[in-house]
């Protein structure tokens, strides 16, 4: 017998029993004649005992020591899959002796955990900003720029850091609600006008200086380029000056642009300036960068980008058929507004969704049964990834806001 003890726990193999797996640590030990060889593969050796000492896990071990009795590796599913493999590794035992209902678990199991290691990466990363203060260290103005960042990206520094956080999601609301009031037609006068213009300009300037800010603490304008949330900054203070732009385009000619202001509705660059003032909208996302919430929704939708796109895919197949099958059953109707399956896209899509508008409904019973197995089909396509999609997004936004708590 060959006498082997795993941290602290004795156990006690034949060597015919070993010499059966030649090419594992413990096969070799069994049939090495050489000393020196020996002692290689063990980490002590005892001589009064004839014990070989092997620091490794011994719960592990008794899975080995069962594989040598009986040729079959079984694997436990309580056991961490990583441990297992690294220790399996290590006696040299291939995984292709375990089962294979075994083996098909043992590398979920895996799969999972590498998954779920690559999210809780991307999550801290998700909270982490793109630079640390450590990175100004020995560069121009570097405590300077320090300093700056800190203010505008660490709002957990200082007080006045808070503060300047607190200021941007309030002038990102200002904004909001000015350009909405700009199209209530009680303040298109020109008190309201000016009120507007007013609020607009003072907005535009905090962003402004909010960017600059950010512009002069990045410590590598490449990256300062690349990040999505600086590109949302950069959206959000473009449209004032654009439209600054095209509306001083030419001061000379007053004549010009007072018959322009009369066609501003139908002219194209009236459209032009009314598509950029549009744009404003987009600084409602500034506030994904104080907000939780919405950082979790966006992470959950970058995970779950597949379910998305194969629940997109449903519907466009449901409004595909169902919109074949209602223009076959009712365009012989007299006055029928499913003239042709286009014409039946939009409800089908209507009903897919279970909204219901009633503004194109069938006149015919099997017109209505083909409604009524749509819906049906809508419920059920719907009801599948909200489910998956809900319990990700709380999952996500419990660990980013653990995260963000002990930061």
């Amino acid at each position: 017998l060959l006498n082997i003890n795993v941290g602290g726990k004795l156990f006690q193999i034949a060597y015919k029993v070993l010499a059966r797996y030649p090419i594992t640590r413990l096969g070799k030990l069994a049939l090495y004649t050489d000393p020196v060889k020996k002692l290689q593969l063990c980490d002590d050796y005892l001589v009064q005992k004839n014990e070989y000492f092997f620091d490794r896990d011994p719960s592990i071990f008794h899975y080995i020591f069962h594989f040598y009795r009986s040729g079959v590796l079984w694997v436990m599913d309580e056991m961490c899959p990583s441990n297992f493999v690294e220790e399996i590794e290590y006696w040299g035992i291939h995984l292709k002796y375990s089962q294979r209902c075994c083996r098909i678990l043992l590398e979920e199991k895996r799969d999972e955990l590498s998954e779920y290691l690559k999210i809780e990466k991307e999550l801290e990363a998700e909270l982490e900003p793109l630079e640390s203060g450590t990175q100004f260290d020995g560069k121009f103005l570097g405590r300077f720029r320090k300093i700056v960042w800190n203010l505008i990206e660490n709002p957990y520094s200082s007080v006045p850091a808070k503060i300047i956080a607190v200021m941007s999601s309030f002038f990102v609301l200002i904004s909001i609600v000015g350009m909405t009031l700009s199209t209530v037609e009680e303040m298109k006068n020109k008190t309201g006008k000016m009120w507007m213009e007013q609020m607009e300009m003072i907005c535009a300037i905090f962003f402004t200086s909010e960017y600059l800010m950010r512009l002069i603490s990045s410590s590598s304008f490449k990256n300062f380029l690349r990040a999505a949330f600086n590109a949302i900054d950069l959206v959000a203070i473009l449209p004032f000056y654009i439209q600054i732009l095209f509306e001083n385009l030419d001061d000379g000619d007053m004549q010009y642009h007072e018959e322009l202001h009369k066609v501003e509705n139908v002219s194209k660059l009236g459209k032009v300036l009314k598509l950029i003032k549009l744009m404003r909208i987009f600084r409602i996302l500034k506030l994904a960068r104080h907000s939780t919430g919405l950082r979790a929704f966006s992470f959950t939708m970058r995970q779950c980008y597949q379910q998305v796109c194969c629940l997109l895919l449903f519907i466009a197949m449901g409004v595909f058929t169902f919109s074949a099958l209602i223009h076959s059953v009712e365009h012989d109707v007299p006055g029928t507004d499913f003239t042709s399956i286009p014409c039946a896209w939009w409800w089908a899509a209507v009903s897919l969704s279970t909204v219901g508008y009633g503004d194109t409904v069938p006149d015919t019973i099997l017109g209505r049964m083909v409604a009524f197995v749509c819906i049906s089909f809508g419920i059920i396509l719907n009801g599948m990834p909200i489910s998956i999609l809900y319990n990700k997004f709380s999952d996500y936004y419990a660990k980013l806001k653990a995260h963000e708590m002990s930061q």
